[in-house]
């Protein structure tokens, strides 16, 4: 039996236990709400950067091979992410350990040394430049999708940052973030596997309870937007199209999040879903489509990437309006509902047996939150309706939240027909 427990140290940090007896390993986390919509103007990427500077060594762990081998001794390999809106550090470690592993991540989040930040500006602009063409131009249309949906605010800048961004970030930049936001109100350190939480909250309060106390500065909100359809397309040499299709959706915390996880489980949740069966099995001019959700305090989007050959980019993008419009008029059959439905609640399921994937529904979910146990989700995807759905679709799916970027070799007359594609999407819904 699986079973989440709380506590809170006397500095504000938040702890959460997962108790899976049935697992041999133990997965160790802190989550922290600090991300690229953290970033001040002109230092985009802090966030990031600060993330990979803490690998570089501490008081205690004086190196990132120190840190590293700290890590490997209690079996893990520690690693860490940013994005948006967070920043967490983690890795697996045998259960006998926990307290260990504490140790060295209280040491990474609190005694940093806060070196070596030469080497790692070159590493991470090597990073950055993967989304750049010869020309220096942007053409990655994740990026470039998320300055249409929320211009001029932070969330529409690359978590990673620009180069000229990356360039200027001192020392005293990622002093003065730590400061700001690496604070135990800021925080939840979460450990799942086959531990008690009676140890581990003790463990918690040895190794953080000198964590100093600050308040978190206020985050500012998404408040302008665009109220048309948006079209980017990008000249690259690349020989494929490669487009993104995204609509602005809803915060993570809207009744309709769920009917939004069904509804990219059954445009692009697999080799069942709607567009895989249109665009690849039906007329074979792509290879794959991924759908994503993005979800945030007050906004969210669902996305939809795919690439094709040059002469079959208007035919893609074409059929891809016209299976989202068939959701805000047609029903989803009740089979394929049924089918979706418990794919869904199965792998809910099926979380049960990762560590890690506990650990993220607790501990990020009390950051953000969002706490919910697998029974509530189960229950929630239970009652999903059709009419919901189209509801949902309805809304999602306007025109007006419309962003779309292609990146690829345009040929003559290409852009102009796009255009009247989605003229005619906007057209249609308004009939």
């Amino acid at each position: 039996m699986i079973r989440p427990y709380f506590h809170t140290l006397n500095n504000g940090l938040r702890v959460v236990c997962v108790e899976m007896p049935h697992l041999h390993s133990a997965e160790l986390a802190i989550y922290l709400k600090v991300g690229g919509r953290n970033d001040p103007p002109g230092r985009e990427g802090l966030s990031h950067f600060l993330e990979h500077i803490l690998f570089r060594g501490t008081a205690d762990f004086p190196s990132s091979l120190a840190i590293e081998s700290a890590f490997e001794i209690i079996g893990g390999a520690p690693n860490a992410a940013t994005d948006a809106e967070s920043t967490y550090y983690y890795s697996r470690v045998h259960p006998d350990s926990i307290r260990r592993g504490m140790e060295i991540l209280a040491s990474m989040l609190m005694k940093p040394l806060l070196n070596g930040i030469d080497i790692e500006k070159r590493i991470i602009v090597e990073e950055a430049r993967e989304d750049l063409n010869e020309q220096g131009d942007e053409v990655n249309p994740d990026t470039i999708v998320s300055r249409l949906l929320w211009p001029r605010h932070p969330l529409g800048m690359p978590t990673i940052g620009t180069l000229s961004s990356i360039a200027a970030i001192e020392k005293y930049d990622l002093k003065e973030h730590l400061e700001k936001y690496y604070v135990p109100a800021n925080a939840v350190l979460v450990v799942s596997g086959p531990v008690l939480s009676g140890t581990v909250f003790e463990a918690a309060g040895d190794c953080f309870g000198t964590w100093s106390e600050s308040s978190v500065p206020v985050t500012s909100l998404v408040t302008q937007r665009h109220n048309s359809p948006q079209v980017v397309c990008v000249q690259d040499s690349d020989s494929q199209m490669n487009l993104q299709v995204a609509f602005l959706g809803v915060r993570r915390d809207d009744p309709r999040f769920m009917a939004v996880r069904f509804l990219r489980r059954i445009l692009a949740g697999g080799g069942s879903s709607r567009l895989h069966l249109r665009l690849r099995e039906e007329l074979g001019i792509i290879y794959s489509v991924d759908g994503a959700i993005g979800a945030y305090d007050e906004t969210g989007c669902l996305a939809f990437d795919l690439s094709t050959a040059p002469e079959t980019l208007i035919q893609a993008v074409e059929t891809t309006l016209e299976e989202l419009f068939r959701m805000t008029g047609t029903p989803v059959p009740g089979e394929e509902l049924e089918r979706i439905r418990n794919s869904y609640i199965y792998d809910l399921e099926f979380s049960r047996d990762s560590a890690y994937e506990m650990g993220g529904r607790y501990g990020w979910g009390e950051l953000m939150g969002v706490v919910r146990s697998i029974e509530e989700d189960q229950s929630e995807a239970r009652r999903i309706s059709a009419a919901q759905l189209q509801e949902t679709a309805r809304e999602l799916f306007a025109p007006e939240n419309l962003r779309l970027v292609v990146v690829g070799p345009w040929k003559r007359g290409m852009k102009k027909k796009l255009r009247e594609v989605v003229r005619n999407f906007e057209k249609r819904f308004g009939q």
